[in-house]
């Protein structure tokens, strides 16, 4: 996860109707994030061949009044995904803005060492997002800063209809700060000119979390 500061003014045309650029601080983030699916199941069945695949998401964070209580959750502004499969299903599912491209991953996990690689290619080009970390996950403290980024469960889309919200459900998370990364690709045509000057400013954090079981559940229109 890299994690950028942003004026929320590029994000003002993405908010979904409904929700609202949640703040930390006074500061907003889009964050480059990349997963790694494993053993996926679409309502609790495995989909042959596509059961893992990695995905790498450009996001950022809203939240929603609902009753007494907000719901913090994030806005995909584009996902990659390595199937055409899985992109299509996700459109339909859910509105997100998925692209099918090749892609594939390298973990290194050795002597307290861990490296993580994933790459895409767009045309003749490969991309990537490369991180490095030592030592031991951490567990992530109330109120900091990683858990503002790993806690917004859930999920919102803009829809001609009006919003979609999905609940994300997962175990909280371990993390390891970044020792190092790097990110490659060419962000005007991945993700949009007004996003390029942001993306190319030093993050305000790199991490790797460790990940857990994750349930998605069904779309809702608001």
């Amino acid at each position: 996860m890299l994690n950028y500061t942003v004026d929320p003014r590029l994000l003002a045309p993405l908010v979904p109707l409904g929700t609202e650029i949640d703040f930390e601080n006074g500061e907003t983030f889009l964050s480059v994030v990349g997963f790694l699916f494993l053993d996926t199941r679409l309502l609790g069945l495995p989909i042959p061949l596509h059961r893992d695949f990695e995905e790498v998401n450009l996001r950022f964070y809203v939240r929603r009044k609902s009753a007494d209580t907000w719901r913090r959750g994030v806005v995909f502004i584009r996902e990659l995904v390595p199937r055409r499969a899985i992109a299509l299903i996700a459109r339909a599912s859910y509105g997100e803005n998925y692209l099918a491209v090749p892609m594939k991953h390298e973990i290194e996990h050795l002597d307290g060492n861990l490296k993580v690689e994933f790459s895409w290619r767009r045309g003749r080009k490969w991309e990537s997002l490369k991180m490095r970390a030592t030592g031991e996950p951490q567990i992530i403290p109330p109120g900091s800063h990683a858990e503002f980024i790993t806690e917004h469960c859930w999920g919102y889309t803009s829809l001609r209809s009006g919003c979609g919200e999905y609940r994300v459900e997962h175990l909280r998370w371990k993390i390891w700060n970044a020792t190092g990364f790097e990110f490659n690709a060419d962000l005007a045509t991945l993700y949009g000119e007004q996003f390029t000057e942001t993306l190319n400013q030093p993050p305000r954090s790199a991490f790797i979390a460790d990940g857990s079981p994750i349930t998605i559940y069904r779309r809702e229109i608001l």
